[in-house]
């Protein structure tokens, strides 16, 4: 019979022995995105933002995505119906993919807060989307500003 309080500390003293690089690289071998387990097996290729062109890297990128989300809230031009509509929903599109393609590299680059953040513009995405589509599609009542057709008589 195994005695798992052995086995389990022999696995604690292996994870106590390696630095956080290597807990969060991928094995080198690996497909899919595996962890490396050992020291030998941990490619060079850590998950953690190392140099400074990194972190600015993750600034840079969130920063242009929250101006696009803060600049939504001034759109200048009609967006009721027809081509101002297709416009501002393609607007509204890529806010969201901003959002989610900050969120996805600041999770890959342990950085908390820039991915709330990053979670945070995705959500205001959704809710800028969900205000224009959702009267369209019969789901909310529409309003003056939110009409329930999609092209203009």
């Amino acid at each position: 019979m195994t005695d798992w309080d052995k086995e389990l500390s022999k696995v604690d003293k292996q994870l106590a022995s390696m630095s956080d690089a290597d807990l969060v690289a991928p094995a080198a071998g690996a497909k899919g995105g595996g962890r490396a387990l050992s020291p030998k097996t941990a490619g060079s290729q850590a998950s953690v933002p190392t140099s400074r062109g990194a972190t600015f890297g993750l600034y840079a990128r969130l920063s242009l995505s929250v101006a696009l989300g803060v600049g939504m809230l001034f759109w200048p031009y009609d967006a009721k119906c027809g081509a101002g509509l297709t416009l501002y929903l393609g607007a509204v599109l890529a806010v969201i993919v901003s959002g989610a393609w900050s969120s996805v590299w600041s999770w890959r680059h342990r950085a908390p807060r820039l991915h709330s953040l990053s979670l945070l513009l995705l959500t205001w995405g959704l809710v800028l989307g969900g205000l224009e589509v959702l009267p369209r599609a019969g789901y909310a009542k529409p309003t003056i500003l939110h009409p329930a057709n999609w092209a203009c008589k």
